[in-house]
């Protein structure tokens, strides 16, 4: 008898289907509850920190440089109060073998899906993470599927998501390329169903477990050569791996007092699951759609329960304008001889912005790099945005509007840089645990997780918890 593959059927069997394709139980962490073992899931990974190290650096991902960026530093300096300016410093993740850090993150789950059997890996994403699994499938003689949300309704493909999918066929890699919508969800399941590969989630464990080697290296080298660990740490945030891994690593190698910064591009107003908004953004990650959804409710991922959870780590949250990413990434080119993709840069501005306010002997590490080329670059993703309607001008950030236009800065001093109120975001996790949880009460148990879940002490998620008018055992 046949099964049934309509989108009902398939969206019920959605456990099902996830378990067979991760190998790993998480219900062995839950507390019937809100609550569940965050650190008894992460300790669950089946290696070792030294021997993810160490398989990372046998496929061509780790130990990429820590660049200084002199000149950039210098012009931070220039239009900085006097004694202000931070040294700012990148670590050059466009060094591993698929041009990003998500190679670190794709390889320990390839590594697992190899050792338990599996003859293939899938990965939904639209992003660097599609090339990085490609890439470690490749060289360990797994299969891969990558399956991108491409297109908008009238066929029409965002170039940059379009680029990454001509690097993961390049690679060996077979691309499924769908148009936005529930689709794509749906779709990964069917496969994961039909093939029996491993969902190499980019919110398991796994994947996390392999973003720490980013955080010690950072850390590592920075007391090596400085003798010291970094003052600020900026990671581009999206679905919040990036930032959970890289702080991970950090408090690993000791770098405990080191405040690490989440950084977005501002496309507040633009829905990521809207046909007619799709093509109107020119970020297709690390962008404020995905990362203050992700950060309120991280389980709305493709396993029970994220690893990816960035409240837990970040001290504070800036956003910034699209054209202030394009600004600091013909910059990067211009004074420093770099030329580097969009999602790096979204730090990049944030760090320009952070080190005018830290002392000229701070530093600031920007911990990610990614290639660029073809759809990624600069000139395609503003001539795309120009053919969509998007007004391209030069002038002041301020008057920016995401879907409407794209506010190149006339001077290095206007790159517009927005801190958010992190403890909005805090309590806006706060009532979507309880909502989508679907508990009476919260109990004593679930208040020291959301403690723990959100960087805060116990009264300040009470205090959330009486404001929400949520009630909780006393």
């Amino acid at each position: 008898m046949s099964l049934d593959m309509s989108y009902e059927a398939v969206m019920g069997r959605r456990e099902q289907i996830l378990d067979k394709a991760l190998g790993f139980n998480y219900d062995q962490f839950e507390s019937g509850s809100i609550a569940f073992d965050y650190e008894g899931m992460m300790n669950a990974v089946p290696y070792s920190f030294e021997e993810i190290r160490d398989y990372q650096l046998a496929h061509g991902v780790g130990n990429t440089p820590l660049r200084e960026l002199r000149n950039i530093s210098a012009l931070a300096r220039s239009v900085a109060e006097e004694g202000k300016g931070a040294r700012i410093f990148v670590k050059d993740e466009a060094n591993n073998i698929s041009g990003s850090y998500k190679a670190r993150r794709a390889s320990t789950s390839v590594q697992y899906a190899k050792s338990k059997g599996y003859k293939g890996v899938i990965a939904a994403t639209s992003g660097n993470y599609g090339t990085g699994v490609a890439t470690q499938a490749c060289m360990v003689g797994l299969k891969c599927i990558v399956v991108q949300e491409t297109f908008d309704s009238n066929q029409v493909g965002q170039p940059e998501i379009i680029e990454k999918a001509r690097a993961c066929e390049a690679i060996g890699a077979e691309v499924a390329q769908l148009t936005v919508g529930p689709e794509l969800f749906y779709y990964n399941l069917v496969l994961l169903e039909e093939t029996g590969f491993f969902n190499a989630s980019l919110y398991s464990p796994l994947g996390i477990a392999g973003v720490e080697t980013l955080g010690v290296e950072i850390a590592e080298e920075c007391m090596e050569k400085y003798g010291k660990y970094p003052e600020v740490v900026i990671a581009t945030n999206a679905g919040g791996g990036n930032l959970t891994g890289t702080a991970r690593g950090l408090l690993r190698a000791g770098a405990k007092d080191t405040k690490v910064i989440a950084a977005s591009v501002n496309l507040s107003g633009l829905h990521m699951a809207s046909d007619k908004q799709f093509n109107r953004k020119s970020f297709t990650t690390g962008h404020t759609g995905f990362g203050i959804p992700f950060a309120t409710y991280p389980d709305r991922s493709d396993v029970p329960r994220s690893s990816a959870r960035p409240l837990r780590y970040l001290d504070q949250y800036f956003t910034v304008t699209q054209g202030s990413v394009f600004y600091i990434t013909e910059l990067l080119a211009q004074v420093e001889g770099m030329e580097r993709g969009p999602a790096g840069n979204t730090s990049l501005a944030v760090a320009f912005h952070v080190a005018q306010t830290l002392p000229e002997d701070a530093i600031v590490v920007v911990q990610e790099t990614e290639y660029t080329g073809a759809g990624k670059h600069v000139n395609p993703q503003l001539t795309f945005a120009k053919k969509n309607g998007i007004k391209v001008i030069v002038g002041d950030p301020k008057d920016e509007v995401p879907g409407e236009n794209i506010v190149i800065p006339e001077h290095p001093s206007k790159i517009l840089v927005t801190e958010l109120d992190v403890n909005r975001t805090k309590k806006s996790y706060v009532k979507n645990a309880y909502k989508n949880h679907k508990v009476d009460k919260v109990t004593k148990g679930d208040i020291k997780f959301l403690a723990e879940e959100i960087k805060a002490d116990e009264a300040l998620v009470i205090e959330f918890l009486e404001e929400l008018e949520i009630p909780y055992e006393k």
